[in-house]
Protein backbone atom coordinates (compact mmCIF):
# COMPACT_ATOMS: atom_id res chain seq x y z
CA UNK A 1 0.00 0.00 0.00
CA UNK A 2 1.41 3.17 -0.86
CA UNK A 3 1.87 6.03 1.68
CA UNK A 4 0.29 8.21 2.10
CA UNK A 5 2.41 11.72 1.16
CA UNK A 6 1.92 15.46 0.26
CA UNK A 7 3.43 18.66 0.59
CA UNK A 8 6.68 19.57 -0.31
CA UNK A 9 8.62 17.07 1.08
CA UNK A 10 6.51 14.80 -1.32
CA UNK A 11 7.62 16.63 -4.59
CA UNK A 12 10.83 14.62 -4.42
CA UNK A 13 11.28 12.56 -7.18
CA UNK A 14 13.99 10.70 -9.74
CA UNK A 15 13.16 10.94 -13.70
CA UNK A 16 10.73 12.93 -15.52
CA UNK A 17 7.74 12.15 -12.54
CA UNK A 18 6.93 14.49 -10.31
CA UNK A 19 4.58 13.45 -7.64
CA UNK A 20 2.58 15.96 -5.28
CA UNK A 21 0.28 13.82 -3.41
CA UNK A 22 -0.45 10.05 -2.47
CA UNK A 23 -3.47 9.35 -0.63
CA UNK A 24 -3.35 5.69 1.42
CA UNK A 25 -5.95 4.12 -0.85
CA UNK A 26 -5.60 5.90 -4.28
CA UNK A 27 -8.30 4.98 -7.21
CA UNK A 28 -6.42 6.61 -10.12
CA UNK A 29 -3.82 9.02 -10.80
CA UNK A 30 -4.07 12.42 -12.04
CA UNK A 31 -1.36 13.23 -14.59
CA UNK A 32 -0.51 17.05 -15.03
CA UNK A 33 1.48 18.16 -18.83
CA UNK A 34 2.66 21.90 -18.98
CA UNK A 35 3.00 23.93 -22.11
CA UNK A 36 5.79 25.07 -23.73
CA UNK A 37 7.44 26.01 -26.77
CA UNK A 38 7.64 25.24 -30.15
CA UNK A 39 10.93 25.63 -30.34
CA UNK A 40 13.54 25.61 -27.46
CA UNK A 41 16.23 23.11 -26.47
CA UNK A 42 16.66 24.93 -23.26
CA UNK A 43 16.12 23.77 -20.11
CA UNK A 44 12.32 23.88 -18.68
CA UNK A 45 12.41 25.26 -14.86
CA UNK A 46 9.41 24.52 -12.62
CA UNK A 47 9.52 28.52 -11.96
CA UNK A 48 8.39 29.09 -15.84
CA UNK A 49 4.99 30.13 -16.64
CA UNK A 50 3.64 27.45 -18.60
CA UNK A 51 4.04 25.12 -15.32
CA UNK A 52 3.12 27.69 -12.84
CA UNK A 53 -0.11 28.73 -14.77
CA UNK A 54 -0.67 24.58 -14.64
CA UNK A 55 -0.97 24.63 -10.15
CA UNK A 56 -4.58 26.02 -9.51
CA UNK A 57 -5.48 22.72 -11.60
CA UNK A 58 -4.05 20.74 -8.94
CA UNK A 59 -5.25 22.91 -6.44
CA UNK A 60 -8.78 22.90 -8.03
CA UNK A 61 -8.69 19.00 -7.63
CA UNK A 62 -7.57 18.73 -4.10
CA UNK A 63 -10.52 21.01 -3.39
CA UNK A 64 -13.12 18.95 -5.87
CA UNK A 65 -15.33 16.76 -3.77
CA UNK A 66 -14.57 13.50 -5.94
CA UNK A 67 -10.47 14.19 -6.02
CA UNK A 68 -9.74 13.31 -2.66
CA UNK A 69 -9.05 9.24 -4.10
CA UNK A 70 -6.70 10.89 -7.12
CA UNK A 71 -3.03 10.63 -6.44
CA UNK A 72 -1.82 13.60 -8.33
CA UNK A 73 1.56 13.72 -9.98
CA UNK A 74 2.81 16.07 -13.11
CA UNK A 75 6.39 15.73 -15.94
CA UNK A 76 9.56 17.08 -15.31
CA UNK A 77 10.50 18.31 -19.15
CA UNK A 78 13.91 18.11 -20.20
CA UNK A 79 13.81 21.23 -22.08
CA UNK A 80 11.10 23.46 -23.08
CA UNK A 81 10.31 22.81 -26.56
CA UNK A 82 8.75 20.24 -28.77
CA UNK A 83 11.70 20.86 -31.34
CA UNK A 84 10.07 19.19 -34.48
CA UNK A 85 10.53 15.39 -34.66
CA UNK A 86 11.95 15.19 -31.76
CA UNK A 87 8.88 15.51 -29.58
CA UNK A 88 10.88 16.14 -26.58
CA UNK A 89 8.02 15.99 -24.11
CA UNK A 90 6.65 12.92 -25.64
CA UNK A 91 9.30 11.47 -24.20
CA UNK A 92 9.21 12.39 -20.92
CA UNK A 93 5.85 11.77 -20.77
CA UNK A 94 6.11 8.17 -21.53
CA UNK A 95 9.23 7.74 -18.66
CA UNK A 96 7.25 9.52 -16.20
CA UNK A 97 4.22 6.91 -17.04
CA UNK A 98 6.62 4.16 -16.51
CA UNK A 99 7.71 5.77 -13.38
CA UNK A 100 3.86 5.73 -12.30
CA UNK A 101 4.07 1.82 -13.63
CA UNK A 102 6.74 0.66 -10.94
CA UNK A 103 5.52 3.07 -8.05
CA UNK A 104 1.88 2.74 -8.19
CA UNK A 105 1.15 -0.55 -10.38
CA UNK A 106 -2.15 -1.28 -11.77
CA UNK A 107 -3.77 2.63 -11.22
CA UNK A 108 -5.14 4.51 -13.97
CA UNK A 109 -3.75 7.22 -15.57
CA UNK A 110 -5.86 10.63 -16.75
CA UNK A 111 -3.84 12.76 -18.16
CA UNK A 112 -4.50 16.73 -17.79
CA UNK A 113 -2.35 18.82 -20.35
CA UNK A 114 -2.10 22.53 -21.39
CA UNK A 115 -1.07 23.58 -25.01
CA UNK A 116 2.21 21.65 -25.71
CA UNK A 117 1.62 19.21 -22.75
CA UNK A 118 -2.07 18.93 -24.38
CA UNK A 119 -0.28 17.92 -27.61
CA UNK A 120 1.51 15.30 -25.60
CA UNK A 121 -1.65 13.98 -23.86
CA UNK A 122 -3.28 13.20 -26.85
CA UNK A 123 0.05 11.43 -28.14
CA UNK A 124 -0.55 9.15 -24.96
CA UNK A 125 -4.16 8.89 -24.92
CA UNK A 126 -3.92 5.30 -26.14
CA UNK A 127 -1.94 4.08 -24.05
CA UNK A 128 -3.60 1.06 -22.26
CA UNK A 129 -2.29 2.68 -19.17
CA UNK A 130 -4.07 5.99 -20.13
CA UNK A 131 -8.01 5.85 -18.82
CA UNK A 132 -8.73 9.34 -20.15
CA UNK A 133 -7.46 12.74 -21.19
CA UNK A 134 -8.01 16.45 -20.44
CA UNK A 135 -6.62 18.74 -22.94
CA UNK A 136 -6.83 22.60 -22.13
CA UNK A 137 -6.19 24.73 -25.41
CA UNK A 138 -4.32 22.06 -27.09
CA UNK A 139 -1.74 22.43 -29.84
CA UNK A 140 -3.49 20.41 -32.30
CA UNK A 141 -1.27 21.36 -35.81
CA UNK A 142 -2.35 19.60 -39.20
CA UNK A 143 -1.82 16.70 -39.46
CA UNK A 144 -1.86 15.53 -35.86
CA UNK A 145 -2.07 11.64 -35.71
CA UNK A 146 -5.55 9.91 -34.90
CA UNK A 147 -5.50 6.31 -35.21
CA UNK A 148 -3.86 5.56 -32.05
CA UNK A 149 -7.12 7.47 -29.94
CA UNK A 150 -9.60 4.27 -31.28
CA UNK A 151 -11.91 3.90 -27.96
CA UNK A 152 -9.83 6.65 -26.01
CA UNK A 153 -12.58 9.38 -24.10
CA UNK A 154 -10.63 12.73 -24.73
CA UNK A 155 -12.37 16.21 -23.72
CA UNK A 156 -11.40 19.27 -25.69
CA UNK A 157 -11.35 22.54 -23.93
CA UNK A 158 -10.61 25.31 -25.98
CA UNK A 159 -11.28 29.66 -25.53
CA UNK A 160 -12.85 31.14 -27.85
CA UNK A 161 -10.31 33.92 -27.94
CA UNK A 162 -7.41 31.32 -27.92
CA UNK A 163 -4.75 33.29 -30.52
CA UNK A 164 -1.83 31.23 -29.88
CA UNK A 165 -3.27 27.47 -30.67
CA UNK A 166 -6.67 28.81 -31.97
CA UNK A 167 -10.00 27.02 -31.51
CA UNK A 168 -10.48 26.04 -34.78
CA UNK A 169 -7.77 23.78 -35.13
CA UNK A 170 -8.93 21.72 -32.30
CA UNK A 171 -11.90 21.40 -33.80
CA UNK A 172 -10.50 19.93 -36.72
CA UNK A 173 -8.97 17.52 -34.47
CA UNK A 174 -11.59 16.90 -32.70
CA UNK A 175 -13.80 15.78 -36.20
CA UNK A 176 -11.24 13.49 -36.99
CA UNK A 177 -9.99 11.64 -33.50
CA UNK A 178 -13.92 10.92 -33.56
CA UNK A 179 -13.64 9.62 -37.11
CA UNK A 180 -10.81 7.50 -36.46
CA UNK A 181 -13.02 5.98 -33.38
CA UNK A 182 -11.92 8.20 -30.24
CA UNK A 183 -15.17 8.94 -27.86
CA UNK A 184 -14.41 12.54 -27.97
CA UNK A 185 -16.20 15.42 -26.35
CA UNK A 186 -15.08 19.34 -26.83
CA UNK A 187 -16.16 22.58 -25.09
CA UNK A 188 -15.56 25.88 -25.91
CA UNK A 189 -15.44 28.61 -22.84
CA UNK A 190 -16.92 31.70 -24.02
CA UNK A 191 -13.87 34.89 -23.63
CA UNK A 192 -11.57 32.42 -22.93
CA UNK A 193 -7.57 32.82 -23.49
CA UNK A 194 -5.03 30.93 -24.40
CA UNK A 195 -3.50 31.04 -20.95
CA UNK A 196 -6.93 30.59 -19.01
CA UNK A 197 -6.62 34.07 -17.32
CA UNK A 198 -9.93 34.93 -18.20
CA UNK A 199 -12.75 32.63 -17.22
CA UNK A 200 -9.76 31.17 -14.70
CA UNK A 201 -12.52 29.47 -12.65
CA UNK A 202 -14.53 28.17 -15.05
CA UNK A 203 -11.68 26.46 -16.60
CA UNK A 204 -10.30 25.21 -12.99
CA UNK A 205 -13.63 23.88 -12.08
CA UNK A 206 -14.04 22.06 -15.42
CA UNK A 207 -10.97 20.90 -15.81
CA UNK A 208 -10.97 18.55 -12.24
CA UNK A 209 -14.84 17.99 -12.84
CA UNK A 210 -13.63 16.32 -16.10
CA UNK A 211 -10.48 14.87 -14.63
CA UNK A 212 -12.03 13.21 -12.06
CA UNK A 213 -15.12 12.10 -14.02
CA UNK A 214 -12.35 10.48 -16.51
CA UNK A 215 -10.93 8.92 -13.45
CA UNK A 216 -14.04 7.21 -12.35
CA UNK A 217 -14.73 9.10 -9.18
CA UNK A 218 -17.22 11.49 -10.06
CA UNK A 219 -19.83 12.12 -12.62
CA UNK A 220 -19.08 14.50 -15.94
CA UNK A 221 -21.20 17.54 -15.54
CA UNK A 222 -24.37 17.36 -17.85
CA UNK A 223 -23.51 19.30 -20.61
CA UNK A 224 -20.17 17.25 -20.85
CA UNK A 225 -21.50 14.05 -21.08
CA UNK A 226 -24.10 15.24 -23.81
CA UNK A 227 -21.11 16.27 -25.54
CA UNK A 228 -19.93 12.64 -25.78
CA UNK A 229 -22.84 11.46 -26.76
CA UNK A 230 -22.89 14.03 -30.07
CA UNK A 231 -25.54 15.99 -28.55
CA UNK A 232 -25.32 20.01 -28.40
CA UNK A 233 -24.15 22.15 -31.30
CA UNK A 234 -21.56 20.59 -34.03
CA UNK A 235 -22.62 17.29 -33.05
CA UNK A 236 -20.59 17.29 -29.56
CA UNK A 237 -17.75 19.35 -30.67
CA UNK A 238 -18.42 22.81 -30.45
CA UNK A 239 -20.25 22.83 -27.01
CA UNK A 240 -20.13 26.13 -25.13
CA UNK A 241 -19.50 25.74 -21.12
CA UNK A 242 -22.11 27.70 -19.34
CA UNK A 243 -20.23 30.62 -17.67
CA UNK A 244 -20.89 33.79 -15.41
CA UNK A 245 -22.66 37.13 -17.21
CA UNK A 246 -20.14 39.45 -16.07
CA UNK A 247 -18.52 40.83 -19.31
CA UNK A 248 -14.95 39.45 -20.24
CA UNK A 249 -12.42 42.23 -21.50
CA UNK A 250 -10.10 40.96 -24.53
CA UNK A 251 -6.97 40.03 -23.70
CA UNK A 252 -4.15 41.40 -26.49
CA UNK A 253 -1.63 38.89 -27.64
CA UNK A 254 0.78 38.69 -30.35
CA UNK A 255 0.54 36.32 -33.03
CA UNK A 256 3.93 34.12 -33.08
CA UNK A 257 5.38 30.50 -32.32
CA UNK A 258 3.01 28.10 -30.15
CA UNK A 259 4.65 28.81 -26.42
CA UNK A 260 2.32 28.74 -23.52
Amino acid sequence: MPKPADGPGARAASGRLRTHRVPARPAAVLLVLHGGREHSVRPSRPWHAAALRMRPFLSAVRRSPHGGSLALASVRYRVRGWNRDRSDPVHDAREALAELRARLPGLPVVLLGHSMGGRTALRLAGDPQVAGAVVLAPWTPAGEPVAHLSGAAVVIVHGSRDRVTGPEASLCFARRARAAGADVARLVVPGGDHAMLARAAVWHRLAADAACAAAGAGPYPAFVAAAFGGGGPGDGLDVPVPVPSAPVRPRRRKNGPVQG
